[in-house]
């Protein structure tokens, strides 16, 4: 997919996953449209996948830590084919396999059922180690939130793979500055977070995580440094692509109703 696929791709993602979520009256709607260039890229260009044999051996593994943002992965999923578009529409409804929260069960491509803040980068790196010895040539990618950094497990695990020189494993960091009850700097303050990834043994770069060039280019180039895990800070927006979600809280927990629904969806297919 070349760079304007991605950039197409992102936007049906961001279109399924306001669908799901005012469909469902789910939240988390505005950490789905944050990420939703990462997931694009990723999808796109980098990850080596088979949405047709998703349980081949030698895929590169994917780990949605903020699961909570799972409308964002589904949809990239189902536009990949690794499974019907028509799966969208039972989103979090009862017995359907798309949950609230990231799960694997019955769900082609989701490697393993998150949510719980703090697990996805340890379930990552026992991966990388554990490929590493087998000699398997498959990558680690996970995908964390900025708030999920304020959970020890978190730094626990940078330890383990700095002091294991995981280069097989990048992470991904969606730094919106948005968590759940307010802005990151005011619940517990990350900066400097690159620093603080590179103190841990890891290469650290930031970038712009809505330019789907710059995405490409340093997800592309991984491991960023021979023997040192690779952490990408990607400086987001929460709720980018709609305007009167962008930037606020509100969008954390709350579902549009029917008229925000469409002029979300106006703004998306105008390329706000």
């Amino acid at each position: 997919m070349d760079l304007p696929g991605c950039e197409a791709l992102a936007r049906r993602i961001r279109r399924h996953a306001i669908c799901m979520t005012a469909r469902a009256r789910s939240a988390h709607v505005g950490t789905s449209l944050s990420m939703a260039d990462l997931l694009a890229v990723l999808y796109g260009r980098v990850l080596r996948v088979r949405p047709q044999e998703p349980e081949w051996p030698g895929r590169d593994r994917f780990i949605l830590s903020k699961g909570h943002g799972c409308a964002g992965l589904y949809a990239a999923l189902a536009e990949c084919g690794f499974f019907p578009l028509a799966w969208l529409e039972d989103f979090c409804a009862d017995g359907s396999r798309l949950t609230g929260h990231a799960s694997h069960v019955g769900v082609p491509g989701v490697e393993v059922s998150t949510g719980s803040l703090g697990h996805g980068l340890p379930i990552a790196c026992g991966m990388a180690l554990a490929f590493r010895r087998e000699k398997v040539p498959v990558r680690v990618f996970a995908l964390l939130s900025d708030g999920e950094c304020d959970e020890g497990s978190v730094w626990e695990a940078a330890l383990f793979a700095g002091h294991h020189g995981l280069d097989n494993l990048t992470i991904v960091v969606d730094y919106n500055k948005i968590q759940s009850l307010g802005r990151v700097d005011e619940i517990l303050r990350l900066e400097p977070l690159a620093a603080k990834w590179r103190a841990f043994g890891w290469a650290a770069r930031e970038i712009d995580g809505h330019d789907v060039a710059a995405i490409d280019q340093v997800l592309g180039a991984v491991p960023a440094e021979a023997g040192r895990p690779s952490c990408v800070i990607a400086n987001t927006v929460k709720g980018r692509g709609v305007s009167f979600m962008e930037n606020r809280l509100l969008w954390h927990y709350r579902s549009p109703d029917p008229e925000e629904l469409q002029l979300a969806l106006a703004e998306i297919d105008r390329g706000a």
